[in-house]
């Protein structure tokens, strides 16, 4: 298994962001964390891995509730960050898929955090996490679906409002690698890969955030809106922030902060 232009984009996109992820969108990340555990069944005495672990949220959950959790990341500021996180984990390691570092059959139950969106064959990876499980254990993983929920979307009216191109040459997955990003679809990979009792919902929420922190991500270069505003000029930016003030007054609390609906699609299943 190799990676592709897909994979090699993605992780030049990440380098050295943990900290600019890490007070943006971390939190909107960390919203499924339970219910991915609560699928994947993980509980006291588990042998857990986390793929993609990011800033450690999931991992530091699940050793809460006394699993014994291993922790990969491809990103090494994020696995940094995540070990400085993780007191309890086993390990916090350097690793991607689709090609982990452990036996077949390893652990009882392997999750990734919206990890599917940043591969370049979801396929594979799929089958690299049915790998290092065990017979009968447990598989989880969360997806951003599309089209995007609103709270993502709200990015691309922002962008329209200022004017602001798109670009035309962002590698993405190939079209004979790629899926539905649906419940249906999303089912359907899981499926592809051999697993066995295949589950797929939609988890809907309001993400609730400072509008600053909502903003710095994309403005230190997180997520397709980060790749779009870092090669903008400064006037450019003072539009999209303006666009931005005005496109989320309708999202603010009383207090000032941010609500903004969104979604997720959380999947899981078994070993056979």
């Amino acid at each position: 298994m190799t990676t592709t232009a897909f994979d090699d984009h993605e992780r030049s996109r990440w380098a050295g962001r943990a900290a600019a992820f890490d007070g943006s969108f971390a939190l909107l990340c960390a919203h499924s964390a339970p219910a991915l555990l609560d699928a994947a069944h993980v509980e006291a005495g588990t042998r857990m891995l986390d793929v993609g672990t990011g800033s450690g949220t999931v991992a530091g959950l699940a050793c809460a509730r006394g699993a014994s959790v291993v922790a990969v990341d491809a990103e090494p500021s994020m696995v940094d960050l995540a070990r400085s996180r993780l007191p309890l984990a086993d390990e916090v390691l350097l690793a991607a898929l689709p090609r982990l570092p452990f036996e077949s059959g390893q652990f009882d139950a392997a999750v990734a955090n919206f990890v599917i969106n940043h591969v370049g064959d979801p396929l594979a990876a799929i089958g690299e996490l049915r790998r290092v499980v065990r017979p009968a254990g447990r598989i989880a993983v969360t997806l951003w679906p599309d089209p995007p929920p609103e709270a993502q979307s709200l990015w691309g009216e922002v962008f329209d409002a200022a004017g602001v191109d798109r670009p035309t040459s962002v590698p993405r997955v190939d079209a004979e690698k790629d899926f539905p990003r649906t419940v249906e679809g999303f089912a359907g990979l899981l499926d592809a890969a051999g697993l066995a009792d295949v589950r797929c919902e939609t988890i809907s929420w309001v993400h609730r955030t400072d509008p600053e922190a909502w903003w710095s991500g994309p403005a230190n270069g997180i997520s397709r809106p980060g790749l779009l505003m870092e090669t903008q000029p400064a006037d450019v930016i003072v539009r999209i922030r303006a666009a931005y003030d005005e496109l989320t007054a309708p999202y603010r609390d009383p207090d000032g902060r941010l609500a903004l609906p969104t979604a997720a699609l959380l999947a899981s299943a078994s070993v056979p």
